[in-house]
């Protein structure tokens, strides 16, 4: 089944999606499961300039409510890592188990091996079972642990690093 029949498109992410967007990061920043961030930007451009400007994908109904989003972010700007991305994929948890996650992610991939990516990594906290699931259907594997890596809410946590390289972009 497609995610027409599932009654949601992927397409490119705008900034007319950005309320929409910020509320399902939002709702991921506030579970505490996700990331390290605590606060969503209110503007757009200030979420904006720090992913690229390709591979931003939203899941939307017929109606344009978003159930989910995901997006790459450069993991330097130095040239030699041009094909290494670090990617956030968050789905709205009204919409938790319906596909969205898997199809934002296939697409992604699809995108960002078109445009030359050829590894795209995670960083996942350890107790985050759902994206840990999601990650390793979608070809990633874990990298490495890093404990007591940074402080949310005044405690310590670690994170796990995952990754997946592309069978389609080739490493000279």
């Amino acid at each position: 089944m497609n995610e027409i029949q599932k009654g949601y498109t992927i397409r490119p992410m705008l900034a007319e999606h950005w309320s929409q967007v910020r509320t399902i990061y939002q709702k991921g920043i506030d579970g505490r499961m996700a990331t390290f961030e605590t606060q969503a930007p209110a503007e757009w451009e200030t979420w904006s300039a720090g992913k690229r400007p390709d591979c931003r994908l939203v899941a939307c109904t017929a109606e344009g409510t978003v159930l989910g989003w995901v997006a790459i972010s450069p993991t330097s700007k130095r040239a030699v890592y041009a094909g290494v991305c670090e990617l956030s994929v968050y789905v709205d948890p009204a919409a938790s188990g319906q596909g969205v996650g898997s199809a934002l992610m296939r697409q992604l991939i699809a995108e960002s091996e078109a445009a030359g990516v050829w590894m795209l990594q995670g960083t996942l906290f350890p107790e985050n079972e759902g994206s840990f699931a999601l990650h390793k259907k979608m070809g990633f594997r874990v990298i490495g642990r890093r404990e007591r890596v940074a402080r949310l809410d005044g405690v310590w946590r670690d994170t796990v690093l995952v990754e997946r390289r592309s069978e389609v972009v080739g490493i000279d």
